[in-house]
């Protein structure tokens, strides 16, 4: 923190509020991944600025804009918006609004574990729970806005896929080949608990699709089907919160990550560094232009797609989720270089978990709300890798050892689904007609005939 005067909001009974043990609990693998990018910033010169709201202000904006490795990146995000209020090309401007995304999807996580110091691990906790992938959310709920239902489904898949195969796969490998003479074990607990929470969500994926495929005529199987992803979604959301109060009270000690007590680069102990009104203001802030540069990701996703020739399966599924959680996808690679493959599979895992049981079961309910029908059918592809995907993570886990071989193999069937994605080229002339793009059925050979 330096050695100049602490300001009185940072102060907790005239002593710097630290990350005590009490406040350690709730410490998740999310908040844990994304300190590996956060860098320290000397205040040396903010210290000595006479006016004390200016010197917060100033010490506000050093530790939330240059505290990160990926400040590089952060002028993406007023270039995005100059590129759309001058009508620039429109795949700039995606390219643009997904390079802004990625540092302020990292400040997100880092303010709400600023606003933790202040509210106690239970809140904190539930920030991350709900906070964890709110880029995704934001970008869904837009696409929803915008009738853009495939965009939604191809997006929050994509998530799923990356972080069970693209993440966790090259954190084993990476953490496989770093540390190729030590034996890598981990706690198998918290991937069990994982693993079934993401088939429940596979089978509420799965029942739409058959149960669409089992019909003798696609028209009499659209509205059940409907109303069968609806009730699926409430049920998926009761587990989620079933499944928070699990994480943060009555089996926390699975999901805490120990760091023996040091957080910061040089040993010490984390201390907080902006105070807890200001974490919200900041909190809110960021969302607001995460939701501007979700808009314009949206907007202008079909523009890219026929400009650079890929279809927008590719981008949704690939694309997106690469470029939207680098950040926390980086820290899990870091964490595995340092055999520490708890915090890894808590990120990887953990993520897959609150898109499939949360976001995705409340973008259904959102869209409900909006009179929009969204079913919970990803068609027969989509959900075929998905639950390959789920199946190979589980027995990629069952034994709670880990070599880079395992790794390998996710990876690879990561990079075998995004070339099945590339070469398929899905119309999106009606993104009204849902069952247009979402199903294919035999069926329709009975229909035409």
């Amino acid at each position: 923190m330096g050695s100049h005067q602490q300001e009185p909001w940072l102060l907790e009974n005239g002593k710097p509020r630290v990350l005590t043990k009490e406040t350690r609990h709730g410490r998740s693998a999310h908040r844990m991944s994304s300190t590996s990018l956060r860098k320290k910033s000397s205040r040396t010169l903010v210290s000595k600025v006479p006016c004390a709201t200016l010197r917060n202000l100033l010490s506000n904006l050093q530790e939330v804009i240059l505290g990160t490795k990926l400040s590089i990146l952060i002028p993406a995000i007023p270039a995005a918006i100059v590129a759309e209020c001058f009508g620039f090309g429109r795949p700039w401007i995606f390219i643009l609004s997904l390079l802004g995304l990625t540092p302020l999807a990292e400040r997100v996580s880092f303010i709400t574990e600023q606003v933790a110091f202040y509210t106690g691990p239970t809140v904190g906790g539930l920030l991350n729970a709900t906070c964890g992938n709110v880029t995704e959310l934001i970008i869904a709920i837009f696409a929803l806005s915008s009738n853009k239902i495939a965009v939604v489904k191809y997006s929050l898949l994509g998530s799923i896929l990356s972080n069970l195969l693209l993440v966790l796969g090259t954190s084993l490998l990476c953490g496989g080949i770093a540390n190729v003479g030590v034996e890598q074990k981990y706690d198998r607990r918290q991937a069990d608990v994982n693993s079934l929470m993401l088939l429940l969500g596979l089978l509420c994926y799965l029942l739409p699709m058959l149960f669409k495929y089992s019909g003798a005529s696609a028209a009499l199987t659209v509205d059940p089907s409907l109303h069968l992803s609806r009730a699926s979604s409430i049920v998926m959301l009761i587990a989620y919160v079933v499944y928070i109060v699990f994480q943060l009270w009555t089996h926390r000690e699975l999901f805490e990550e120990e760091d023996d007590g040091k957080d910061g680069e040089d040993g010490s102990e984390e201390q907080a560094v902006i105070g807890l009104w200001s974490g919200i203001a900041w909190l809110v802030g960021m969302t607001v232009f995460i939701a501007v540069l979700s808009e314009y990701v949206v907007d202008t996703i079909e523009d890219a797609s026929d400009s650079w020739g890929l279809s927008v399966s590719f981008l949704s599924i690939i694309l997106l989720p690469i470029v939207g959680n680098a950040a926390e996808h980086a820290g899990a690679i870091i964490f595995a270089f340092k055999n520490k493959l708890d915090i890894s599979l808590g990120v990887a895992l953990g993520s897959a978990t609150q898109i499939a049981m949360f976001v995705v079961p409340l973008c259904v309910i959102v869209a409900w709300i909006m009179g929009i029908n969204m079913d919970m059918n990803f068609n027969l592809l989509e959900t075929g890798s998905l639950a390959l995907a789920i199946i190979v993570t589980g027995f990629t886990l069952q034994d709670g050892t880990s070599h880079y071989m395992k790794g390998l193999v996710l990876l690879l069937c990561y990079i075998v689904i995004g070339a099945c994605f590339f070469v398929q080229r899905t119309p999106f002339n009606n993104q009204a007609d849902v069952t247009n793009i979402t199903l294919k059925p035999a069926t329709n050979a009975v229909l035409s005939a």
